[in-house]
């Protein structure tokens, strides 16, 4: 059996995309340190890749990245961090150097069992909030489900007309009755399993039994999911208090305290106290619903500024998970306007990505334009987390950039009226909308704007980039680009700018100043250029800026000008050293220049030299340039 140096697990409330997302950036970041890991993840479909008992017992270190319960307790006497999943999937980097390196790192012991290697306790290694709201999560993660299904069908019930379940109506259908019969038993159950989840995650199973009678009573008076997570809480922390109180009963009467003592009295006084919580609970969410309610009315446009940017804050986070949670509250109590807006912020994200790489697809890598075509589908079907790559590569503008998209997208639905009685589906749910061709265009038109946004500011981002590649190389960080350029991809980039005409070998010259004049003069005898003198001021406008030499000998010079008609690689192989100055304090013998239209908006430059700073990163490479003697070895060298 393998064993793995690292175990980690990761889980989002819904188990539809941080999941995995969080998964493959610590895979990958364990894999750049040529270290074993093994990710069990907890997904919508249940518990995937679970640890054995061995596994957990020969690692070194376990992380959980999760916003959802994870069984803590197999982890007994291990080093373990215990973040949100949000931080597994941004800083699976600093995670991996945390649990191999850090002393401080705690080691976890369950409930009684001892001390860390330090002096406090290790039950959690997260924050209280943090804990809350994995305790609130696990809860909502069980619901979701529930509320699908039942919204759904609920919502095929009204294909009959909207009175089609009551058989006083001229309307009624026996089928639709009897699919909105089942929709609203499974509806009905949002507040039991949603308060009966919070409860297991604090207080495992005595907590869920007590959390489930603690849930209906909320349900039966009329507290709404507000009263759910008050009676989860409620429950789960009676469970823990009983837990307490009755540790010094002999084990031997284990049995007894699970099955009779927990249960009874921990329903009775968890019972008891949302009984009379109940009555004030229950006004507190008439009084919030019909707080939304008449924003609809009298207030669309702030109704839907609010949920916008609600829904685009955080892609599926605590923040999107609260505007999401009321409307799936809303929509049990017969409300379907507030879902609507709702729903078009959250599908408005992840179509914005799409378009934006189809606005400027120069300023993406492959990877990401793959991505941004695949969110089409993704935001087509309500899953909003297909944008958070997008939104993590420049999140102080591209956020907001997502805000303005999803608030449009909502204010339109709820000025216009817009119901949608399904809470998940995306489009699919169309048929069930009374307006569904406008609520398709309001959401495109979201979509439309922010694409827009983040396109503009790829755009700047890649010249920016670009303009870092080619300093020394202590600059050439790896950053501009951080995903492994295939050999396929290099070939195709740089074959279409170079050939053996541009390959020059012993160029005779005395001085970097004399080089560049040199490099002008052949761009505009290989037709590149049509003005010399303009390339040369700006090969050395360019250097004036930051020099382009690296180092090991080799410059990247780079001139981009209205005069060069298409761009263009070209390489010197100079009979003797010049002087320039490089990371390393070394003369130049080997120029690889390019030349760039003024028209390009800097991402054909970004990977153009992107792709050749890579090569030059590798010892191998660099010495099979320095021994090529004809141009064709050269030619081959940047091809494959």
């Amino acid at each position: 059996m393998a064993k793995y140096k690292i175990i980690a697990a990761t889980g989002c409330p819904t188990g539809i995309a941080h999941t995995y997302m969080a998964q493959e950036a610590l895979e990958e970041a364990a894999k750049k340190r040529g270290i074993s890991i093994k990710v069990e993840t907890h997904g919508q479909s249940g518990v995937e890749h679970a640890f054995t008992q061995s596994e957990i017992d020969q690692a070194d270190g376990v992380i959980i990245a999760a916003d959802k319960d994870v069984d803590i307790d197999r982890f007994d006497g291990k080093r373990l961090i215990n973040v949100s999943v949000t931080k597994g999937m941004k800083e699976p980097d600093e995670l991996i150097e945390k649990i191999l390196n850090d002393k401080n790192v705690p080691v976890y012991h369950g409930s009684g069992s001892g001390k860390t290697n330090g002096s406090e306790e290790a039950e959690l290694t997260g924050t209280f909030w943090h804990k809350m709201y994995v305790y609130l999560m696990n809860g909502v993660s069980h619901m979701l489900p529930l509320v699908v299904a039942g919204g759904v069908l609920t919502a095929v019930s009204f294909f009959w007309g909207i009175n089609s379940a009551d058989p006083k109506s001229a309307e009624y259908n026996a089928l639709a009755a009897l699919l909105n019969t089942i929709g609203g038993f499974a509806m009905n159950l949002m507040v039991p399993v949603l308060c009966a989840y919070i409860a297991e995650a604090i207080g495992k199973r005595t907590g869920l039994v007590i959390g489930f009678v603690t849930g209906m009573i909320a349900y039966s008076n009329g507290t709404g999911f507000l009263g759910g997570i008050v009676g989860g809480f409620l429950a789960g922390y009676v469970a823990v208090l009983l837990a307490k109180l009755f540790k010094s009963l002999p084990k031997s009467l284990d049995g007894l305290k699970s099955i009779f003592i927990f249960p009874v009295l921990g329903v009775l006084i968890s019972g008891t106290i949302m009984w009379y919580v109940s009555v004030p609970m229950k006004d507190i969410n008439q009084g919030m619903m019909s707080f939304l309610k008449s924003m609809e009315n009298t207030s669309p446009i702030l109704l839907g500024l609010i949920v916008g940017i609600m829904c685009a804050a955080d892609m599926g986070g605590p923040i999107n998970k609260a505007a999401y949670l009321t409307g799936t509250a809303l929509l049990a109590q017969g409300n379907y306007f507030f879902m609507a807006g709702v729903s078009a912020a959250c599908i408005a994200p992840p179509l914005a990505t799409g378009f934006a790489v189809l606005f400027n697809k120069k300023a993406y890598t492959a990877k990401e334009r793959s991505a941004g075509y695949v969110n089409f589908l993704l935001g087509s079907t309500h899953i909003t987390e297909g944008a958070i790559p997008f939104a993590a590569k420049n999140p102080l503008l591209n956020i907001p950039s997502f805000m303005i998209g999803s608030a449009i997208a909502a204010i339109l639905s709820y000025v216009t009226k817009i119901s949608v009685p399904a809470p998940h589906g995306g489009f699919i749910v169309l048929p069930l909308v009374n307006k569904p061709f406008l609520w398709v265009l309001w959401i495109v038109i979201g979509a439309l704007v922010s694409g827009f946004l983040l396109s503009l500011i790829a755009g700047r981002q890649s010249r920016h980039d670009a303009a870092i590649v080619a300093t020394p190389v202590g600059n050439v960080a790896v950053e501009s680009d951080p995903e492994p350029v295939s050999t396929e991809t290099k070939q195709n980039d740089l074959s279409e700018i170079i050939n053996e005409d541009n390959i020059a070998l012993n160029v005779d010259v005395a001085s970097r100043d004399e080089l560049l004049q040199y490099l002008a003069d052949f761009a505009k005898k290989l037709g590149y250029a049509t003005d010399a003198s303009a390339v040369d001021k700006k090969y050395l406008a360019r250097e004036a800026e930051s020099s382009t030499g690296m180092e090991k000998g080799i410059a990247i010079p780079h001139a981009q000008d209205k005069t060069i008609n298409r761009s263009a690689m070209l390489i010197a192989k100079l009979k003797q050293p010049v002087e320039w100055k490089t990371f390393d304090n070394q003369p130049v013998d080997i120029v690889i220049s390019f030349l760039i239209p003024d028209q390009d908006d800097g991402s054909n430059h970004l990977e153009y030299l992107s792709s050749t700073s890579k090569l030059l990163m590798h010892d191998e490479f660099v010495e099979a340039l320095r021994n090529a003697k004809t141009k064709t070895e050269i030619l081959k060298l940047f091809q494959e």
